[in-house]
C-alpha cells in the first residue's frame, strides 16, 4: 500500500542526513517540500532526481488533493526546509488527513532543532515543553510567558532574531532573571549556544545583534525550598506580571496561588498599589 514517509533533513550540515532518508527520497514517487528551492539544493548535492511539489503554509489545503492523487499511485515523502516535518510547519495537516484516510505514515528519525538545542543548552532535559513560535504582540507574549511561570520543565520556543531582544526583555520582566540558552544557527558555520542568566544574555545581544535561526530555551520554575509558601513580595511580583500582561485577576490569582502555596482568595485580595 502506498505510504507517506516523514523525512527529516539537515538543519544546516548536509552530513547529518541519514542513509535511510537518502534511500527513501530516491525511491518515492513524489517529494512534498516546504520550499522546493531549498530541497532542490539538497537533492542536487546527493544526485537525487525525484519529482518535487511545494507544500507550505499558504497552499497546504489546495495541495492536499494533488498529493493524495500521487499517493494513490505510489509513495510520497514529506520534507520541511530543515529538521523534522510536522513541528511548527504545515506537515501536521497532511499527516492527519493521511491517517484519517487509512494511509500508512512512516516517520524516519533524524535532525530536530528542538532536541539538538535542548541537549546543548545545559538546562534540565528530563522534562520540557515546546511551544513553537511565541506571540509577536507584546501583550500576547507576556500573557504566554505568564502562563508558563509555574512550569517546572525547560521551555523551548522558536524565535526570530528581529524579536529576540524584546522577548528576552519580556522573559526578564515576567519570569525574573532565569537561566536561558539561545541556540543560534545550529550545525552551521556560525553555530552558537549562548548560556546564562537572561539579564546577561540580553546584555550580550544588545551589544551583538543576533542573526540566523534561533531556538530559545528558558529554565523552568524552581520548586520552593522544602515546599515552603512564597513570601508576599514574590507573590505580589508574580501577580503584577500576570495582570500587566492582561490576564484577568481571577485567573491570575488562581495560577499564582497554586504556584506559591497561598490561598486563591488571599492572592486575589492583595492590594498592588
Amino acid at each position: 500500500m502506498p505510504t507517506l514517509y516523514i523525512v527529516p533533513t539537515p538543519l544546516g550540515n548536509l552530513e547529518d542526513i541519514t542513509l535511510r532518508a537518502l534511500r527513501v527520497l530516491r525511491e518515492v514517487r513524489l517529494i512534498a517540500a516546504e520550499d522546493t528551492r531549498t530541497t532542490r539544493k539538497l537533492l542536487a548535492h546527493f544526485d537525487i532526481h525525484t519529482p518535487l511539489t511545494s507544500y507550505h503554509e499558504h497552499n497546504k489545503l489546495a495541495k492536499l488533493d494533488a498529493i493524495f492523487d500521487a499517493l494513490a499511485a505510489g509513495d510520497v515523502a514529506l520534507v520541511s526546509d530543515a529538521g523534522t516535518p510536522g513541528v511548527s510547519d504545515p506537515g501536521y495537516e497532511l499527516i492527519r488527513v493521511a491517517l484519517e484516510n487509512g494511509i500508512p505514515v512512516v516517520p524516519l528519525p533524524g535532525p530536530s532543532a528542538v532536541i539538538t538545542a535542548l541537549v546543548a543548552s545545559g538546562l534540565p532535559t528530563d522534562r520540557f515543553t515546546f511551544i513553537g513560535f511565541l506571540p509577536r504582540k507584546d501583550k500576547a507574549l507576556r500573557g504566554a510567558l505568564a502562563d508558563l511561570a509555574a512550569e517546572h520543565g525547560t521551555v523551548i520556543a522558536y524565535e526570530s532574531p528581529n524579536r529576540l531582544l524584546d522577548t528576552l526583555q519580556a522573559v526578564f520582566e515576567v519570569l525574573g532573571d532565569r537561566p536561558v540558552a539561545v541556540a543560534r544557527e545550529l550545525t552551521k558555520v556560525y553555530e552558537e549556544v549562548r548560556r546564562g542568566a537572561v539579564s546577561a544574555v540580553l546584555a550580550h545581544y544588545r551589544a551583538h545583534p543576533p542573526k540566523g535561526e534561533i531556538v530559545l530555551l528558558i529554565g523552568g520554575a524552581v520548586e520552593p525550598a522544602d515546599d515552603q509558601p512564597w513570601d508576599e513580595a514574590r507573590v505580589r511580583e508574580a501577580l503584577r506580571a500576570r495582570l500587566d500582561a492582561g490576564e484577568p485577576r481571577n485567573t491570575a490569582a488562581k495560577a499564582v496561588a497554586q504556584a506559591a502555596g497561598w490561598g486563591r482568595r488571599d492572592v486575589y485580595n492583595l492590594d498592588l498599589d
